[in-house]
């Protein structure tokens, strides 16, 4: 086959829709190297993003000087014209949008990945203006596109309910985490990283932008109720809600039980992991849950929050809270820090379910979604 991707976050992005995009040109790639793959891209990639990948697959940018200065237009339509001339037989957006005049390249197939639809489903957390780009992106690229691949069971009940589209149009194909995290760090990366952002012996690990819906401030709140000597370590991008979690702690004498650290070396994450007592992860909606899914890999136990789909990436030996109780979250907390035999379960089970993400059988699982989707008429 000869596939194209949307590699716009690829090549710019570092982290979300970034890393999935790269992970499944790197899948991909890797298992299924036969197949003829090119990265549309409207810029030059950031440094070091792209990798390997470049090795693998072909790289193409907007080669006119009017495209050049217009690569936002280029990306939603002067590409098609491109993506025809290449004979492309499939092209696949990753990051929930498709080329407008995407049906014009006649001969060429189309897949959209939808992650979420938080700003339908939570539309307080969005500008008025930006719920109604994504609306618009998201809905058309599902309407166009041949098929849809859904990160969860969770995203594809959400295109049904908004979109109104057709269950058969979609196929669920889950995200992987980054192979570092299936790597023990050494004792000597272990204690370089401790010693270098002074962590505490034992402590909670958050990992995720601290922002309103990820519900950090539950876990400060749990943490009246959880054993003294406990601390939490939170890493990820600060926004204005750190603000309202610094407040409680600063009003509940809890300062010094909650560190936060952004633009933590990705390399330099599963030692994190590692070294935590317990994972949390307290969404109060996502489109999947990659961190939770990398707690299991490193042998963390998991804590996540129900009403969305943490439970498909925590699988069910993790356990899982009201997001808005902190009693619930301090009890799950405490359970995981005295009862043994119940963190060894969690540990080796949740080993076993994270095997069900390996890269080979994801890249499978898009392969048979390819497949079909060439061989088919549209649905």
């Amino acid at each position: 086959m000869k596939i194209g991707f949307d590699a716009k976050r690829a090549v710019q992005n570092r982290t979300g829709l970034g890393n999935y995009s790269r992970f499944v040109i790197d899948i991909l790639t890797t298992y299924a190297n036969r197949n003829e793959y090119v990265l549309y891209a409207p810029k030059y990639p950031k440094k070091n993003l792209l990798g390997k990948l470049s090795d693998n697959a072909m790289l193409s940018l907007p080669t006119s000087a009017m495209w050049k200065k217009f690569s936002a237009i280029w990306r939603i339509w002067g590409v098609t014209k491109e993506i025809k001339q290449a004979e492309i037989q499939l092209f696949h957006g990753l990051s929930n949008e498709l080329p407008l005049n995407i049906s014009k390249a006649k001969q060429c197939k189309s897949i959209v990945t939808i992650h979420d639809l938080i700003f339908l489903r939570y539309p307080s957390y969005y500008r008025f203006i930006d719920r109604q780009i994504y609306t618009y992106k998201f809905r058309r690229a599902c309407l166009k596109a041949n098929r849809i691949i859904a990160i969860s069971e969770c995203t594809k009940r959400d295109i049904m309910h908004f979109f109104g589209i057709r269950e058969e149009k979609i196929d669920i194909v889950y995200q992987g985490c980054d192979k570092q995290f299936q790597k023990t760090a050494t004792i000597e990366t272990k204690n370089r990283i401790r010693e270098k952002y002074q962590l505490p012996e034992q402590y909670i690990l958050y990992v995720g932008s601290i922002e309103e819906r990820k519900n950090l401030l539950l876990l400060a709140k749990a943490l009246k109720h959880v054993q003294p000597d406990i601390q939490v370590v939170a890493i990820g991008k600060r926004t204005p809600y750190l603000e309202t979690i610094e407040s409680y702690l600063k009003e509940n004498q809890l300062e010094d039980r909650m560190h936060f650290f952004s633009n933590i070396p990705f390399d330099e994450l599963p030692a994190f992991y590692q070294m935590a007592t317990t994972f949390v992860y307290p969404s109060f909606f996502e489109g999947f849950g990659i961190p939770l899914l990398e707690a299991l890999y490193s042998g963390t136990p998991a804590i996540g929050a129900i009403g969305s789909c943490l439970e498909e990436a925590g699988g069910p030996h993790s356990l899982y809270v009201n997001p808005e109780s902190e009693l619930e979250l301090a009890d799950a907390i405490n359970r995981t820090l005295s009862d043994q035999e119940l963190r060894q379960t969690m540990i080796a089970e949740g080993k076993k379910y994270a095997a069900l993400f390996e890269e080979s059988k994801l890249a499978a699982d898009l392969l048979k979604v390819y497949e079909k989707t060439i061989s088919e008429n549209s649905i």
